[in-house]
């Protein structure tokens, strides 16, 4: 069967084929990171009034 994948020049950097994409093992959801981010906001913040 033939080739069917679009290779594209060297010049167009920063795009990737799909199949080329990275896997991690570790899966973070974008709720997760928010959630994370605004709990540490909120530590320094209580940090400030306490301190």
């Amino acid at each position: 069967m033939a080739d069917n994948r679009i290779h594209m020049p060297s010049g167009y950097g920063g795009l990737m084929r799909f199949e080329e994409e990275y896997e991690s093992k570790i899966m973070l959801k974008p709720v997760h990171v928010v959630s994370f981010i605004v709990l540490v906001l909120a530590f320094r913040i209580l940090l400030g009034v306490f301190f």
